[in-house]
């Protein structure tokens, strides 16, 4: 196995060696640079700041509104309530999340290799400081999420996550480089094992002696589980 190429916040970068060849990534993890954002920019990076470290209930207008140096009626004036502030900001996340996704897929040399690359990204923008990631974990369409019109949104969202690691499933099973399964389920199975492989990272105090290889053991096993030994180009 080799080591992706250096990217904006690679797995190498903390100490975690990535057991695949990943294409260099187009899409590059958003920052936000203060000077020049509109006063409606800077209220949403500041939610999703806020929402990620507090939570929905925690998490008041005028928190953000000091957070962001913009007063507090603006706030209302451009989002309406915290519901509506809370969809957002996940949405927000969510998308550039995708576009990761697509990014981090979209070249690969064959359907392993996709699958592979689709859970590196996952996993690397789930602990990288500058995705505001805390925000989708909590603004899921099985979490705090209020509305029922904003639910069916995020879920029909999410469900594009799943539709792209099944396309890279069905691509390994038909140039042999995945066993014979069912691409649809098999993606909720890896989607649900990356889901809870980030929860135990970032949200439980879990410290067992091989943590820090966590991620690249995730990425092994997903490895084992689908190959079919065929060589990689």
């Amino acid at each position: 196995m080799g080591t992706c190429p250096a990217e904006s916040v690679p797995f190498q970068d903390r100490g975690v060696p990535t057991p695949v060849h990943c294409p260099p990534q187009r899409t590059q993890v958003k920052t936000m640079n203060m000077k020049g954002v509109t006063k409606k920019e800077a209220l949403l990076q500041a939610a999703k700041e806020l929402f990620g470290e507090y939570g929905f209930a925690e998490t008041t207008f005028k928190k953000i509104s000091d957070r962001a140096g913009v007063a507090l009626g603006l706030l209302t004036h451009h989002y309406g309530n915290k519901e509506k502030l809370f969809f957002a900001a996940g949405m927000d996340v969510l998308e550039h999340f995708l576009d990761v996704l697509r990014s981090a897929t979209e070249g690969t040399a064959d359907g392993l290799t996709g699958v592979l690359c689709f859970c590196r990204a996952y996993l690397e923008f789930s602990i990288d400081p500058h995705t505001n990631w805390l925000v989708l974990v909590r603004c899921s369409p099985y979490s705090d999420m209020k509305a029922s019109d904003d639910r069916e949104i995020m879920l029909r969202k999410f469900a594009e996550v799943h539709h792209l690691l099944e396309i890279q499933l069905q691509r390994g099973v038909v140039d042999g480089t995945v066993i014979k399964l069912t691409p649809a389920s098999t993606a909720q199975v890896i989607v649900g094992l990356m889901v809870g492989a980030n929860r135990t990272r970032v949200l439980t105090p879990y410290t067992y002696g091989s943590s820090q290889n966590f991620y690249t053991e995730t990425l092994s096993f997903v490895e084992r589980a689908i190959s079919s030994g065929a060589s990689r180009n």
